[in-house]
């Protein structure tokens, strides 16, 4: 009589629906938090590449600035006119123009803020006293040349000046009335000083950028060149 062998297979146990549900939690949970992850580093990311270019763009616009500054005209250049009139939203100068074998000439330069975006314009340059005014009128109009935009996100521009009459910097709305930055305005009959012997030796400018607390803020000397 023979023995029937009887042969044991291991039971294959797979995993239960609620093991499966379990790790499907995990592996979500896990990717939600790489996700998060990814979108703060992307976002940091782009608001340093704002940042970034928002400073270089600031730090052109100054550069600029600094050279149209330093080649400001005194006032005896141009007999007794103000070499650079400032209101709340806009700075115009009078700058010496230097080239290669020709006499210096005269050329205005106007920087403006309008709809969060700082422009620079310049006029023609010329010898001729008479077509400097004209440039003039035209740059208190908003005409003087094709505007170059130089930053954009600006909030808003703060701008004083420093005159030798004793009584330091001054904004536009502290000129006696005055809007503009005239000989006349700058006056100080206390300390001694008339109209004719005030002589403009710094101007500072702020800009308030978009997003930031803080205005970045810069002083330039006049006629320095």
């Amino acid at each position: 009589m023979r023995c029937k062998r009887q042969y044991y297979r291991p039971t294959r146990r797979g995993l239960t629906l609620v093991e499966l549900l379990v790790a499907i939690s995990i592996l979500a949970f896990v990717a939600v938090l790489g996700w998060r992850g990814l979108d703060s580093i992307t976002r940091a990311r782009a608001s340093l590449n704002l940042e970034l270019e928002q400073t270089r763009g600031m730090q052109l616009a100054f550069a600029q600035m600094q050279s149209d500054c330093a080649n400001a005209v005194d006032a005896a250049q141009i007999d007794g006119r103000a070499p650079v009139v400032i209101d709340a939203s806009h700075i115009t100068l009078a700058r010496n123009v230097h080239a290669d074998a020709e006499p210096t000439r005269l050329q205005l330069v106007t920087y403006r803020l309008r709809d969060g975006v700082l422009t620079r314009a310049e006029s023609p340059a010329t010898r001729d006293l008479q077509q400097l005014d004209q440039y003039w009128q035209q740059a208190e109009n908003g005409a003087t040349g094709q505007p170059v935009p130089l930053q954009t996100g600006v909030d808003g521009i703060t701008l004083r000046v420093w005159a030798n009459d004793g009584r330091g910097w001054r904004g536009w709305q502290n000129l006696a009335g005055n809007a503009l930055t005239s000989r006349g305005a700058m006056m100080n009959p206390e300390a001694g000083i008339t109209s004719t012997q005030t002589t403009w030796s710094g101007l500072q400018i702020a800009l308030k950028l978009a997003g930031r607390e803080a205005s970045l803020s810069k002083i330039f000397l006049l006629g320095a060149a």
